[in-house]
């Protein structure tokens, strides 16, 4: 399988690279670490907000950080949880001490990693840490990864969210429950045509026929909870839209969101988001932002995601706040 790297072994450590070249006066890497953080870190008087996870998600997570949203990310080898170690230094390189939000996805490895990784800091300082967990698959309740639901592309609401709250002033406390909050306003359904390739082992990760597809995968190729023939864009979103809405079952005023897995034309995805707005009419519910693009991939995946959030005046007033990432920019 043809790829764009050099050595395989050096991938993310030559990504990170670019990612700090592309902004060289906004952000810097931790020396001899995989860390990435905000050129001013660690910010005077404000709560610090960071995540991190397995590389091949990109932008996600590194590709947040920036003024309004993450202070700094660990990123782990493709598709692996950051190390104890990671999470410590990215917590000690952003630590102001005002304390840490630490956003991550509901993995098994993740979330091992970053507790022994509290321990550690607890022991040896006296930063305040809250961990916030993102379940918002609402396809597969447990999995060979997970207990309860995965954390996928509804990540990127309840950074921005974090990433926000910090900005106007908030103590830890109230960053770490204003993002729960947004959790549980989040619901997100994915789907894949093709699996990816990782560039270590240069071959599929899974198997997909030329005439199927898997509905509610996650977002390293695990199994969701059906392989069928494929079918139209109109009827793929309209399974990923159901089982989102009968989830979530919002009211009002929704944001969404179709994600890009990696390797899924633009085109294909604005397709989709014409039926999911057609959807969101049909069931009365007035959308009040709509992003499309890729948020959380899973390196070349081609497939999508549809993650809807609930949202009230404050989740409104956070998601449209200034922040300036590479990843994602919102404009004053």
């Amino acid at each position: 399988m043809k790829k764009l790297v050099n050595d395989p072994e050096d991938v993310v450590d030559e990504m990170l690279d670019g990612l700090v070249a592309e902004r060289p006066d906004a952000l810097r890497r931790v020396p001899d670490s995989n860390i990435i953080v905000r050129e001013d870190a660690p910010v005077e008087n404000k709560v610090a907000v960071t995540s991190g996870g397995g590389s091949g998600h990109e932008p996600a997570f590194a590709g947040y950080i920036g003024e309004g949203f993450l202070d700094g990310a660990a990123s782990g080898e493709v598709f692996t949880s950051p190390t104890p170690d990671m999470f410590e230094t990215l917590v000690e390189s952003v630590d102001a001490g005002a304390g840490v939000v630490v956003i991550i996805n509901n993995y098994e490895g993740d979330i091992m990693n970053l507790e022994t990784a509290v321990e550690m800091i607890e022991m040896e300082t006296d930063t305040a840490i809250e961990t916030v967990i993102v379940d918002d698959d609402v396809a597969v309740e447990d999995s060979e990864y997970t207990t309860g639901r995965r954390g996928v592309a509804g990540a990127t609401f309840a950074l921005k969210v974090a990433g926000a709250k910090a900005a106007e002033g908030a103590d830890l406390e109230t960053v770490a429950e204003t993002t729960r909050a947004a959790i549980d306003r989040i619901g997100t359904m994915s789907m894949a045509l093709t699996p990816c390739v990782t560039p270590e082992k240069g071959e599929p990760t899974f198997t997909l026929g030329d005439d199927e597809m898997e509905i509610g995968i996650g977002l390293h190729g695990e199994p969701g909870v059906e392989r069928t023939e494929i079918a139209s864009a109109d009827e793929i979103t309209d399974r990923l839209v159901d089982g989102v809405l009968e989830d979530l079952d919002p009211s009002g005023e929704v944001a969404t969101i179709v994600n890009g897995t990696g390797g899924t034309p633009l085109m294909e995805l604005y397709v989709v988001n014409r039926r999911l707005q057609e959807r969101l009419d049909d069931a009365g519910l007035d959308h009040w932002d709509a992003l499309v693009g890729e948020y959380m991939t899973s390196l070349d995946m081609c497939g999508c995601s549809v993650t809807v959030m609930d949202v009230n005046e404050e989740f409104k007033r956070l998601l449209s706040a200034p922040a300036d990432s590479p990843g994602m920019t919102v404009p004053e």
